[in-house]
């Protein structure tokens, strides 16, 4: 498939058939927030489960902190002064831009940190507004976060989970016994007061994220380092591009650190084990003038999306930023072993953007121009569609007795009887449904049934039926196996 207009179609197939639709859409619907459909709830949980499953992998805990953040909490983390953009306006037709998005767009890799500066660049450039064509001419700060009151206090929904788990430092160190390494993970929603979302799922006001702080001595840890075997595509801050296995641009200095290098390793795999095409993906460190005010060093994970770079996970070191931000303003002691603040090493995942990524990775289409969503089989929102080929002479009654058995060990199987059996073949590639088991006239006299397999199309016949419930785990029974040889 084309790699132009990807995401407008993948957009269309998620409305129709049911991963991601805009919200409130009886209303006209609002930019920056979805909806996840049925097949999107389904896909979303997976992808935290692989998330949370490859950090508990490596001696990772979780938590689950409040939404709602005090001020005091993100002052002392210093958002409230830093956590803005600097936007330009249109004077004609009055629309918003993040600055640093037109410069970009316009070929200039400039981050405008002060409306000064921004108006300088205004001057100096002729940027013109996306919308209308005018030229812009106005500058401003935009904060990103959303405030709400209570009596006499305000609160801001969470623009990162991050400060739910440093001002728990304190509990998780002694719940760890004293002892660093200490990693702890967090899922959850985040809240950004974007100045312009737009593509769906990309760039919204709500959004789906997963981040993890790892805490290290002063000293460093021999614990974690690359395995040796993870070769990456590397775009360092100087513009060059590096192809090399992660634990050599450790030795090579392009990484700064092996703790860095092996959370860098352990997303790379993860994102490729949830369908992510390794392929499309790259490591872009951020330059120096376009880190966050806690980050010494950050690495984004990538994916190429219609030619562009869409980021798709930040490994950043926060060094002791922020429990030193905590300890001065809260008064409590967050050191260990006495006076040594614990470095930091965040892992942060943009949820809605890995599915995004991997459904732009799983679509494709075939000569017939019918769409297939090539899933990996644990990832389907759904893993077995049953079909009877008719639904007449008895085959839907059977059909349905042998779907009630195969949910009743593999939940996610779906009926579908509606259409002809083409239709409903072509149906469950489309949302990515791995096996199809057709109820035919051999059921009927030979108690046999036949296995599609999506990608492939090929089909296995004559499986006896009991065969299907002789392993417990569907997608690991071996008659699946013969598809290999196919």
């Amino acid at each position: 498939m084309s790699k132009q207009g990807e995401l407008e179609e993948l957009m269309e197939i998620a409305k129709r058939r049911g991963f991601f639709w805009p919200s409130f859409s009886i209303y006209g619907g609002f930019s920056g927030l979805n909806d996840y459909g049925p097949l999107g709830s389904l896909l979303k949980n997976r992808v935290y489960e692989k998330w949370k499953r490859a950090f508990a992998s490596v001696g990772g805990i979780e938590i689950d902190t409040p939404n709602l953040t005090p001020e005091v909490v993100l002052k002392a983390s210093g958002h409230i002064d830093k956590f803005l953009d600097i936007a330009a306006e249109c004077g004609s037709c009055k629309n918003r831009f993040k600055l640093e998005n037109i410069l970009s767009d316009a070929g200039y890799e400039i981050v405008p940190e002060s409306v000064e500066e921004g108006e300088k660049l205004l001057s100096d450039h002729i940027l013109k507004c996306p919308r209308c064509g005018a030229r812009l001419d106005k500058v401003f700060e935009f904060h990103l976060m959303f405030k709400t009151e209570s009596g006499s206090e305000s609160y801001f929904l969470r623009p990162e989970t991050a400060q739910g788990i440093f001002v728990n430092f304190k509990l998780l160190l002694n719940y760890n016994k004293g002892k660093l390494p200490l990693i702890v993970y967090q899922q959850g929603k985040g809240y950004r007061n974007e100045i312009a979302p737009r593509q769906g799922l990309i760039r919204q006001r709500e959004f789906n994220m997963a981040e993890a702080e790892v805490f290290l001595p002063e000293e460093g840890s021999e614990v974690f380092a690359p395995s040796g075997n993870r070769e990456a595509q590397l775009f360092d801050k100087y513009g060059k591009t590096h192809t090399m296995d992660l634990s050599q641009a450790v030795e090579k200095s392009v990484i700064k650190s092996a703790e860095h290098a092996f959370f860098m390793e352990l997303i790379l795999s993860f994102a490729v084990d949830v369908g992510i095409d390794e392929t499309r993906l790259r490591f872009r460190q951020h330059r120096d003038d376009e880190l966050a005010h806690y980050s010494s060093e950050c690495w984004d994970l990538e994916f190429n999306m219609e030619g562009s770079w869409l980021e798709i996970t930040g490994i950043s070191d926060r060094g002791t930023y922020d429990l030193t931000r905590h300890m001065e303003k809260s008064g409590e002691n967050l050191a260990y072993e006495g006076n040594q603040i614990a470095r930091v090493i965040e892992p942060a995942t943009g949820v809605d953007r890995v599915i995004v990524s991997i459904l732009l990775s799983s679509m494709s289409k075939r000569d017939s121009g019918y769409n297939v969503m090539k899933l990996p089989a644990p990832m389907a929102p759904y893993r077995i569609a049953v079909l009877p080929l008719q639904k007449k002479d008895g085959l839907s009654e059977k059909a349905q007795e042998i779907f009630k058995r195969l949910r009743s060990m593999e939940p996610y199987t779906v009926y579908d009887e509606s259409g002809t059996i083409g239709r409903r073949y072509a149906r469950q590639d489309e949302i990515g449904t791995p096996y199809c088991i057709t109820v035919d006239y051999e059921t009927m006299e030979k108690n046999m049934v036949t296995i599609r397999e999506r990608n492939s199309t090929g089909q296995i016949k004559n499986i006896d039926v009991e065969l299907l419930f002789s392993h417990p785990d569907f997608l690991s029974n071996p008659i699946l196996d013969q598809f290999g040889s196919q």
